[in-house]
């Protein structure tokens, strides 16, 4: 392994936890590819997120199933 490598990591792993995440999330964000695809993601999915979702009880939905399969 490389030494000045070895040595950013010895250093690194002396940071407090808060810093280290702080530079992981740097790191990980300078190897994103594409970031316009992950804002497109990220659109779609605050989007899916604010629309109203309507569920059906459960007792109704395995009625209409039994009385499908009968």
């Amino acid at each position: 392994m490389d030494t000045h490598f070895e040595t950013l990591e010895a250093e690194v792993l002396k940071l407090p936890p808060a810093q280290r995440t702080k530079l992981l999330d740097r790191v990980v964000a300078s190897l994103d590819a594409d970031a316009a695809r992950d804002a497109a993601w990220d659109a779609v999915a605050a989007q899916r997120e604010a629309e109203s979702v309507e569920f059906e009880p459960l007792e109704k939905v395995l009625a209409r199933l039994r009385d499908e399969n009968a």
